[in-house]
């Protein structure tokens, strides 16, 4: 699967993935209204309007950019409703073309972590017959409890051809808290990001590892030196707009040839409508704004991406 995303990057020349991170406040009152009429003010009606609102985005975009990344707490928030609509969501967003990581930054031990591994990236067997239960394609996961945690879903990852994108500079604020602690005189980030790249040794598709990872768009500097670290790890950028991270700092985080790097933005193109620049649309052309701040988007980063990149 990482050698189907980043050919795919290359066919389109958008190295962006849309976040399907929808909020009820970013979807517009006539879809969420005409879900509550048919399941009233529940949390089957929140359901139904987040498919909707998914439906539309995905068939904006689906031409656009190679990837989404659903947020599985945005769909969690709702029960089992919600957790349905992840699955419905996953499944279109699959039948439309598009690579599926699925951020649920999940990390345990043991059967545990093997558990979510299989729920996401493999399959589980019931009596005779087999089932793929979520069916992402990658998945975020925390290294925070070390390899017994990561472990299990390089496993699953080898089985499937699949793949993850492992925490390891966060771009919100505090991150530091922990993140950039000193041990033995170095930023914890960076042993990290070396254990991520030992890790992916083991788990090579063509170009890069199975194991990818996960390194903020607000914090620049340190995404030049975590690309040096983990040459042939796909970083998963999080933090371009409406956290803050600009195209301007975005280079770093690809290699020379302008591989190497995915940056994300979830409601700067699902909530395009909501925004001043994109108000000429309207709301219920929430999908067509959604497309334009996509395309925006990919002409900005190409904009900055390394000379020696096929832009």
């Amino acid at each position: 699967m990482i050698d189907r995303l980043t050919k795919r990057i290359k066919e389109l020349k958008a190295p962006v993935v849309v976040g399907l991170d929808p909020m009820l406040p970013y979807i517009p009152a006539q879809v969420r209204e005409t879900a509550f009429r048919e399941h009233g003010e529940t949390l089957k009606g929140a359901a139904a309007a987040i498919e909707e609102f998914n439906r539309t985005i995905v068939d904006a975009i689906c031409d656009l950019v190679p990837a989404v990344k659903p947020q599985i707490a945005m769909y969690e928030q709702f029960g089992l409703a919600g957790m349905a609509a992840y699955k419905q969501t996953v499944d279109y967003c699959r039948d439309k073309g598009l690579i599926v990581i699925g951020d649920i930054k999940r990390g345990d031990i043991g059967s545990t972590s093997s558990a979510y591994a299989r729920a996401h990236l493999g399959h589980v067997q019931v009596g005779q017959n087999t089932f793929a239960p979520f069916g992402e394609d990658f998945c975020t996961v925390n290294p925070y409890l070390g390899t017994d945690g990561v472990q299990p879903f390089i496993d699953v990852c080898k089985a499937e051809k699949k793949g993850i994108f492992v925490l390891v500079k966060t771009s919100n604020p505090s991150s530091g808290e922990f993140q950039d602690r000193l041990i033995d005189g170095r930023p914890l980030y960076e042993w990290v990001g070396e254990k991520v790249a030992a890790w992916g040794e083991t788990a090579m598709g063509e170009e890069y590892s199975y194991v990818g990872a996960v390194v903020g768009a607000t914090y620049p500097k340190m995404g030049e030196i975590l690309r040096r670290l983990m040459p042939r790890t796909l970083i998963l950028v999080p933090g371009y707009g409406a956290q803050g991270g600009t195209a301007d700092g975005l280079a770093p985080y690809f290699n020379e040839d302008g591989s190497g790097a995915i940056v994300n933005s979830s409601r700067g193109i699902i909530a395009a409508w909501k925004e001043e620049k994109y108000a000429a649309f309207g709301e219920r052309r929430y999908g067509e704004a959604a497309r334009q701040a996509a395309a925006d988007m990919i002409a900005d980063i190409r904009r900055v991406m390394p000379s020696g990149s096929d832009r």
